[in-house]
This record gives C-alpha cells, structure tokens and sequence, in this order.
C-alpha cells in the first residue's frame, strides 16, 4: 500500500490518467471472461439434460417450451416448428428446403451470440501495451525534466520517474496478457461450439425428414476392466 500511495503521490494528471484506463481495461477484460465462463457453464449443464430427454420424445412441444434459454433447444424449436407448419400446409414437399433454411438462420443467429465480448479481449489484447508504452514514455519524459531541473544526475531525481515508467510497462503487460490468453481459449471454444451445433443440426435435420434418430454415443471404456489387445502374428512357413 506504501508504494501504491508514493506513486499516486508521483504521478501526475497525465500518468493517473492512463493508469485508470489500465484498470478500466482490466476489469472489462475479467467481466467479459467471468460473464463468458458463468454463461457457458450454465448452458453446458443444460444442454444435458435437455439431450437426456429430446431423443426420448423429439416431438414434445412442452419439452422445447421449457428449453428455450440454450441453443439447442432453439434449434429443436425452429426445425419442429417449421415441420408441423409443413405438414398443416398443401405442399409438404418443401419441408427439406425450409428446415434447411430454419436452422441455418438459427446456427447463425448462434454463431453470432457466441462472439460477445470477443471484440473487448481482443481491442484489451492489442492496445493495452501500448497504453501501458505511452506510460513509460511519459514518465520517462519526467525523469528527464527532473534531471534537467535540478543540474545533477542525483538519484532522488530520477528514481521516481522511473520506478513510475516500470511500474506503467508491468502494467500494461498484466492487462493485456489475460485478455489475449481469453480470445485465443474462447475463439477456440466457440469452434468447438459451432461444430456440436452443426452436428445436433443435422440429426434434427435428418429426423424431420426421414424420422431417423441419431445413434446412441458409445460410453467410454472403464478403466477398471482389462482391455484387450490384438496383436498380428507374422505366418511361419
């Protein structure tokens, strides 16, 4: 606490300034992470429970009704919606096309939700640093004055000034380090994400068309039953 309050009694307006846009920036960045981590594991265990019970009656309006806060069961809704307003209609042949079109519209609608916060980690990402740089030059620029001022190169001149430029550049690093670490994990997340939905797209897809379900996943192996090994005998003459 000491030498927070020897800096702030240091710094001037322009130093303040551009610490307070450090510490904006780094509470952005930790809310959107905490926003994006809380909300996809709330969707994570919903989603489950709302697969364990789809497969077992897909056609259950009250099931859907109840799951619509997740994008699963958005999409169920848009593809079951769209066949029983083909299969009320006089042309049943367009089922293919409008389901097609219903979950398409409805992955993109998705795909876009998934990139929240993902322009705030990134915009953090890439000018924290140089927020944190312009800092560093600032002080600097201080140190310089002081020296110049005072005709002697003491080292109570100096030392202020540039513990305050070290002080800027550790900063703008631990702003921006998190959130670039954050944009990588949750752009890679959100490909995982798109590729689940694309797969739960096509089962609904290929169920309202033809009333094929998709096939049971197989369990993991226990690791407490011994797992068999084939090995190839080479053929003696």
């Amino acid at each position: 606490m000491e030498t927070v309050a020897l800096y702030l009694d240091q710094a001037d307006a322009i130093s303040l300034a551009t610490a307070a846009i450090l510490l904006i920036m780094s509470i952005m960045t930790w809310s959107v992470i905490l926003l994006k981590y809380r909300y996809k594991r709330r969707q994570q265990d919903a989603e489950q429970r709302f697969l364990e019970r789809f497969w077992k009656h897909p056609e259950q309006a009250p099931t859907l009704d109840a799951h619509l806060n997740h994008a699963l069961g958005r999409l169920a809704h848009a593809g079951l919606g769209i066949a029983r307003h083909c299969s009320r209609s006089s042309r049943p042949g367009d089922l293919d096309g409008l389901v097609t079109r219903a979950l398409r519209q409805t992955l993109d609608a998705e795909s876009a939700a998934l990139e929240y916060g993902l322009t705030v980690l990134a915009s953090v990402g890439s000018t924290a640093p140089f927020v944190g740089l312009f800092g560093t030059v600032w002080s600097v620029h201080h140190a310089l004055l002081a020296l110049g001022s005072s005709g002697q190169a003491t080292l109570d001149k100096v030392a202020g000034p540039v513990g305050e430029a070290l002080v800027m550049t550790g900063a703008g690093l631990a702003v921006a380090i998190p959130a670039v670490l954050a944009y990588n994990l949750f752009t890679r997340a959100n490909r995982l994400r798109l590729l689940e939905l694309d797969g739960f797209a096509y089962d609904l897809h290929a169920f309202l068309l033809v009333g094929m379900q998709p096939p049971p996943h197989p369990a993991p192996p226990s690791t407490d039953e011994p797992v068999a090994v084939l090995t190839t005998c080479p053929e003696r003459g």
